[in-house]
């Protein structure tokens, strides 16, 4: 069936992990999906949109997948398997169970349902191995999905090894057809043979709900993480499309002085560019299977990343990849020899410095001197051992707390970064260095003369790269891309995504003319049509919440033109406000669940904050593990909140006529 990507949309966003099906355990399942997908229809949403649903393991963000393309087992409905008819009364055990929680515990339900398909699996096993046959279903389901046998083998040893990342197991290095034979020793395909079974049920399970979707005149969006994490059967298989030294993060900012350093390996591009892109196709084609549209995570890092050692532990130190270097060549031209290149690039310690830093203690002074910092000749200055690395050889050094607080900071205190012998990049907070301080006027002036020259040849450098990956990757499928570009942006990803038919992410609270005094809110209508408008994400607080606790209320009730708006949130003030962002001139316009829901007083939490669905920054058991407040049936008998959804549908674009 053909689909029109032009056609406008209003969108409803939820975790498939939050639906509350029809007899299901506790957390929602692939085929819950499908009874969503008729109540949306009912209400006019033509979009549902779905945070990814790949494998994670014992970790409950979707966003530290353990695969790039085997589904999570979580999520599978056990009831709906022809192999648990004998299972009943422990599918009904669990059911009840698990379904007085308001918010499911990840790790238990993950450990209970696992569990109970491997008594389901043992009890079939001769069957299922039958089947594994080459003509078999599940053997030729193997043939077809190349991946499986790395995951399969990866699941198995990540459970002998107590799940322990793979780079503390024994058997952590494959050699040349290592994965091969592992999978064909006998005395492990039973094991092997689990992992396969659990994929071939997620599948087809999400199949059918997709189909179930589409055929309800729905387009559904997958959402396609950029990275992988480290601890993933991708990486430990194919360390040769990764670059495992670097970890990828995002640069200091107001909330985050540190930067972020997300312990996700960046990809070598390079490796991936020689054999055509063939491991990124292949993982949008396996999304294909499900989704019409896919939502690109981070889509800034196919343009450029923000990389920091491994060794470190924040991200003040690491640099975008890729960028023009510094060379020394560009510093001698300046006037700086071989000694000063060192103190713009090393940190210099003053001899006082670190008296003051341990309170004058003679006997931890000399600690430090003598297990971090080398002298320099005869001078009150030290750099640091050659041995230290990062943040993570200072934090691991048998010193005091407040030692190593020092150290760190000091770490940090230099102006260029040198990452490869003879190439800098500048620090993020290079003109808070005391090196910066020490220059004069005219070096800082030929500086900042360098520093625009890099910028705007790496603007270009950044152009071509994102422009070249993205135009490679989304059009190897008939899927339609949405980008999620927040953060800095720079010039050259809008222009970039424009051209090649991307739509872009407008964040309606973030969504403003920050350099104007008030920093007043772009008009929705205003938005571009190649975009997605949406008044929260699954990192931020819900518009109730929001409202409630962090908006300008004055500021943002004028911008809708309702001053008079309910100062405390409630239906009115949410068909207000929703009414107004439906009517952005965004092609689609997606709200989360959570807010859609506050049309209808029957589904308001006591305490707001328990609604959002994740809180950045934080780890928790809290986080990715909220439950729609009742279940989709219940939903379903409340006309308030069909009725009051259904009018978000038929608005129009803001300053236009309907047709």
């Amino acid at each position: 069936m053909s689909i029109d990507f032009t056609k406008r949309r209003v969108g409803a966003a939820v975790p498939l992990g939050a639906l509350r099906g029809k007899d299901s355990i506790g957390v929602g399942e692939y085929p819950d999906l499908a009874e969503f997908a008729g109540l949306c229809a009912r209400a006019g949403v033509t979009l549902i949109q779905l945070l990814p649903v790949n494998d994670t393991g014992y970790e409950s963000s979707p966003y530290s997948s353990i695969s790039a393309f085997a589904l999570n087992p979580l999520y599978i409905k056990i009831g709906a398997i022809p192999e648990a008819a004998g299972f009943r009364a422990e599918i009904d055990g669990l059911g009840k169970h698990f379904e007085k929680y308001k918010r499911f515990d990840y790790y238990e339900i993950t450990e209970a349902k696992i569990g109970l398909l491997r008594a389901i699996f043992d009890a079939n096993e001769e069957a299922i191995t039958q089947s594994a046959a080459p003509q078999g279903t599940l053997g030729k389901w193997i043939e077809c999905n190349g991946w499986i046998k790395g995951y399969a083998v990866y699941r198995r040893l990540k459970d002998a090894n107590g799940q322990k990342c793979w780079k503390d197991w024994k058997e952590a290095a494959l050699d040349g057809g290592g994965i091969e034979k592992i999978w064909v020793d006998p005395a492990l395909r039973a094991d092997h043979l689990f992992w396969v079974w659990l994929q071939v049920i997620a599948c087809g399970q999400f199949a059918e709900a997709a189909k179930a979707v589409a055929d309800a005149g729905i387009l559904l969006e997958g959402d396609i993480p950029i990275l992988m994490n480290e601890d993933s059967a991708d990486v430990w298989e194919h360390p040769e499309i990764f670059n495992r030294d670097l970890s990828a993060g995002a640069p200091p900012d107001m909330y985050s002085p540190d930067g972020q350093n997300w312990g996700f390996p960046t990809y070598n591009w390079e490796n991936q560019e020689k054999d055509g892109y063939v491991w990124w196709k292949k993982r949008l084609e396996t999304a294909s299977k499900y989704y019409n549209a896919y939502r690109i995570d981070h889509v800034l890092g196919f343009f450029r990343i923000w990389a920091s050692s491994c060794a470190d532990l924040g991200a003040k130190l690491g640099r975008f990849i890729p960028f023009i270097p510094i060379e020394t060549a560009d510093l001698t031209k300046l006037g700086f020899d071989e000694g000063r290149i060192r103190w713009l690039s090393r940190p210099h310690i003053r001899t006082g410095e670190v008296w003051d830093a341990v309170g004058g203690s003679r006997n931890e002074a000399e600690r430090v001197f003598a297990t971090a910092l080398d002298r320099i000749g005869g001078e009150e200055l030290w750099l640091f051992k050659d041995k230290i690395h990062g943040e993570r050889d200072i934090a691991a050094l048998n010193l005091s707390s407040r030692a190593r607080d020092y150290l760190a900071r000091a770490w940090a205190d230099r102006l260029f970064l040198e990452y490869h012998r003879g190439e800098f990049f500048p620090t993020w907070k290079c003109r808070e260095t005391r090196a910066w301080a020490s220059l004069s006027e005219d070096e800082k002036a030929g500086l900042e003369a360098l520093l625009r020259e890099k910028d705007k040849r790496s603007q270009r450098l950044w152009e071509e790269e994102g422009r070249k990956l993205l135009q490679t990757l989304t059009g190897s499928t008939k899927m339609l891309p949405c980008a999620e570009d927040l953060g800095a942006v720079p010039d050259c990803v809008p222009k970039t995504l424009a051209a090649l038919n991307i739509l872009g992410l407008r964040v309606v609270r973030w969504t403003r003319k920050w350099e104007q005094e008030g920093q007043p809110y772009i008009p929705l209508e205003d938005y571009p049509e190649l975009s997605v408008c949406t008044p929260a994400v699954h990192d931020s607080s819900t518009l109730r919440e929001w409202w409630d606790t962090e908006a300008d209320q004055n500021a943002f009730a004028a911008f809708i033109g309702a001053p008079s708006l309910h100062r405390v949130y409630n239906p009115g003030t949410a068909r207000a406000v929703l009414r107004k962002i439906a009517g952005a001139a965004s092609r689609f316009r997606v709200f989360q669940i959570q807010d859609l829901l506050h049309l209808s007083s029957r589904w308001y939490a006591r305490d707001p904050s328990t609604e959002r669905i994740n809180i950045p920054g934080t780890y928790s058991a809290f986080n990715w593990t909220w439950r729609l407040p009742a279940n989709i049936a219940s939903l379903a008998t409340d006309d308030e909140f069909i009725n009051g959804v259904r009018e978000l549908a038929d608005i129009q674009p803001a300053g236009k006529r309907q047709v």
